[in-house]
């Protein structure tokens, strides 16, 4: 089984990452390691997927905090496993509780503050970026926990690349000129991953502290993608969390 991993939380012994990719799993057909129950897929097979994931993580499906996903900028801070609805981040301190969100070309982006000893998993579509979700959950760790940004180490998972990322010029306005590269045909690629790093950066996150992974889940065939796949499409979930 493909995981990705992330060579700057390696730096922390307590910390427990990885990301799902689309190789390992039952399901059939592009499905492969589809780990949610709301796509075409069946129970069991799913089922079966998340077991295979989470064993390979160390972990249980019951230690996991899973997030709603409505495009939503909200944040929320869990302190139990389970399921929370219209929340597209989520935020811990408790040990032993493992946050996660679900990607198929929608950019994670995970964040650790080693001082504090607390985790947050912020799911940024376009939308969610263009609300400034990374920004907010930032805002989150400060005022609550009181994080420092230049304590907070990050890394921005694959997802939909500026190579192939396509949208409309509606939604390119919306993003920073350095993040959009107009095509012949008048549409743009974004680059949603440069967008979310530019919001780290500019709330305080040191680059150095950034890890960036260049994979696109488009061209990629070893990730899932709903703009490749469609309803074909499986979908992968990036687990974080601290252990005792």
């Amino acid at each position: 089984m493909l995981i990705v991993r992330s060579e700057i939380f390696s730096r922390y012994p307590e910390l427990l990452f990885g990301m799902s990719t689309r190789e390992g799993g039952v399901s059939p057909g592009t499905l492969g390691l589809n780990l949610s129950y709301t796509v075409r897929d069946e129970p069991h097979n799913v089922r079966e997927n998340r077991t295979r994931f989470f064993s390979a993580l160390g972990v249980t499906e019951l230690q996991v905090a899973f997030a709603g996903q409505q495009h939503t900028t909200h944040s929320v801070v869990v302190d139990q496993p389970g399921h929370t609805k219209q929340c597209d981040a989520l935020i811990t301190a408790e040990e032993n509780i493992f946050i996660s969100i679900s990607i198929a070309d929608c950019t994670p982006v995970m964040l650790y503050d080693p001082h504090n000893k607390i985790v947050a998993a912020v799911h940024a579509g376009w939308r969610g970026t263009s609300g400034r979700i990374v920004e907010k959950t930032l805002l989150q760790l400060h005022n609550k926990f009181g994080s420092k940004m230049q304590d907070v180490a990050a890394f921005i998972g694959p997802s939909a690349g500026k190579c192939c990322y396509e949208v409309g010029e509606e939604v390119a306005v919306q993003f920073h000129p350095d993040c959009c590269t107009q095509k012949a045909d008048g549409k743009f690629l974004l680059d949603v991953k440069k967008a979310n790093m530019l919001q780290l950066l500019e709330n305080g996150v040191a680059n150095t502290n950034i890890e960036t992974n260049v994979d696109c889940t488009i061209h990629n065939t070893a990730y899932h993608s709903h703009r490749r796949d469609g309803i074909s499409s499986g979908r992968m979930l990036a687990v974080i969390g601290i252990t005792k």
